[in-house]
């Protein structure tokens, strides 16, 4: 019987220090050696590229919020918005990201990753995406389905190219760049499909509107 408790206690000791620190420290190296970018988050010095984000409160002077930055999906935008200050605080339709109504850290609302769940048939839902449908007319964009209707993730960092060829005017107008430069800086930024066949192509918002500001 001891003799199998031994044996026993050491492969429970061989395999947790393998599995349990090895293999992790193994994996964390390669990734850190191959992959360190992505591996850290793929971290710009505006965020990270993988976490879609709330360009809407960007101040555009003599123009509307938001109208001098290319948008994501609308995940934390008009009916979806966070409301901090409210008396009942939410952090927003499908939004995951904290919510902060000030820079203490008691004024933040965590979220949660999910989609709205709203159906086909529903009034909310209907509502919603009209409210959208004015927010985009009311900067001169026509919208593209994919910016009145939230993401699955809640969090997408990526629009179609479509999507942001939509929105030329509204930048250009805020901007004052031509809309012939900015349809070639969303050229330059379009990512093609994954080994050439998985999905689409598509144009992630925040390293778009880091080129932008490099044209600014």
């Amino acid at each position: 019987m001891l003799v199998n408790l031994r044996r026993t206690i050491v492969a429970i000791v061989v395999f947790t220090v393998i599995f349990g620190f090895l293999y992790a420290l193994a994996g964390t190296g390669v990734a850190q050696l191959l992959f360190s970018h992505q591996a850290d988050g793929s971290i710009t010095a505006n965020g990270s590229t993988l976490i879609g984000q709330n360009w809407s409160d960007t101040v555009c002077p003599g123009h509307p919020l938001g109208s001098c930055v290319f948008q994501g999906r609308p995940d934390d935008l008009g009916p979806y918005a966070a409301e901090p200050t409210a008396k009942t605080p939410v952090s927003g339709g499908d939004n995951p990201l904290e919510a902060c109504s000030s820079s203490a850290a008691s004024s933040c609302v965590g979220g949660e990753s999910a989609a709205t769940n709203l159906g086909p048939r529903s009034k909310v839902l209907l509502t919603n995406t009209e409210a959208l449908v004015a927010y985009w007319r009311a900067r001169g964009v026509d919208p593209t389905p994919d910016l009145v209707t939230t993401s699955g993730s809640g969090i997408d960092p990526d629009i179609s190219p479509a999507d942001a060829i939509a929105q030329i005017p509204m930048v250009s107008k805020a901007t004052g760049i031509s809309p012939s430069t900015l349809r070639a800086l969303i050229a330059k930024e379009t990512q093609g499909e994954q080994l050439d066949f998985l999905g689409s192509s598509y144009v992630d918002v925040l390293q778009l509107n880091e080129g932008l500001a490099k044209l600014r």
